[in-house]
């Protein structure tokens, strides 16, 4: 898998290249600015891009937005976001047209290289990777009318793994529980939220995600 990589420090921008490296992934590109990571973008056409969200000369939302227009202009291209804090609002922008291919995550979690490289490789095979607290923010946060109150408090675990980007068998490893009492759970909620359900585990993530940004 070839990826492109941006940040404007390059003590972290290195290591997270010589993580990718050891894991099997080719850094083609590395990028200190906005404007130059969309360069190697449309140079290199890489299976993903792995953006920090704040970037010069503002360091605002720079990186947010490439990754918006990286999104648009290279639809093929998988999108992972590294943020220092939890940004909600952020993460809903970023997600605001589709979740297939993205990902977002705190930069705290690249030191688990397994979850790291598998955030990677789940937005290049067009699945959403998001991170546990952003998730956890998004289920929580307050609506006027919540149908999430319908859910039993092992649902909402269930529904926060799933927007995690986790199959089925990894919910119920996670969850220590069997996977046929996961497949319950999953049909319990998809009929509260009235979801269709999906066989394809990335659709059913996209159905709990685009419920979520309602």
């Amino acid at each position: 898998m070839r990826v492109v990589l941006a940040d404007d420090s390059i003590l972290l921008r290195e290591g997270v290249a010589r993580l990718l490296a050891d894991n099997g992934f080719e850094v083609v590109a590395q990028s200190g600015t906005a404007d130059d990571l969309l360069r190697h973008v449309a140079m290199h056409k890489p299976d993903a891009a792995i953006v920090d969200i704040r970037m010069p000369p503002t360091h605002t939302d720079e990186g947010l937005r490439a990754a918006q227009q990286i999104r648009e202009r290279f639809p093929d291209v998988g999108v992972l976001v590294l943020s220092q804090y939890v940004e909600p609002t952020y993460a809903l922008e970023l997600l605001s047209e589709s979740a297939e291919g993205v990902g977002y995550l705190l930069k705290d979690r690249v030191s688990d290289v397994e979850e790291f490289a598998g955030a990677v490789r789940r937005v290049v095979e067009g699945e959403s990777a998001l991170d546990p607290a952003v998730v956890q923010m998004l289920v929580g946060r307050r609506r006027k009318h919540d149908p999430l109150a319908e859910l039993t408090p092992r649902e909402r675990e269930v529904l926060e793994l799933m927007a995690g980007g986790r199959s089925n068998q990894a919910i119920a490893e996670t969850l220590f529980v069997t996977l046929r009492a996961v497949e319950k759970h999953v049909t319990s909620i998809f009929n509260k939220l009235r979801l269709p359900a999906s066989a394809e585990d990335h659709r059913r993530v996209l159905a709990v995600l685009a419920f979520l940004r309602s």
